[in-house]
């Protein structure tokens, strides 16, 4: 986890590519929800899958393609994207890699 509090963070310069993979890196984490950056190399993502919560992605850099409930929606750098809680989701570096800041906020509504 990052121990940046209280200063400002470059979000393209805080996590890397690596050949071949995603990258994860946990900004903040508490009971209530938290903020992960990601790094997928081109031709990785993330498989299909659901989540209890609704989920804010917002992309730093490139661009990435987003299959909610079947529906492809491309999702490129500086723009946002908000995944349904309990909607099947993946996520895909299809055609060059990209960045993406991922915040997820714990709520019973």
């Amino acid at each position: 986890m990052s121990d940046n509090k209280g200063k400002p963070l470059n979000l393209k310069e805080e996590i890397t590519y690596a050949d071949g993979a995603v990258i994860s890196k946990i900004l903040l984490k508490k009971d209530t929800g938290n903020i992960t950056l990601f790094s997928f190399d081109t031709g990785q993502g993330l498989s299909e899958h659901t989540s209890p919560f609704d989920a804010v992605v917002q992309v730093v850099e490139g661009e990435g393609a987003f299959i909610i409930d079947g529906a492809m929606q491309t999702v490129k750098e500086g723009e946002m994207i908000i995944m349904p809680a309990n909607i099947t989701h993946d996520v895909q570096a299809a055609e060059q890699p990209f960045k993406m800041l991922l915040t997820m906020i714990r709520s019973e509504t």
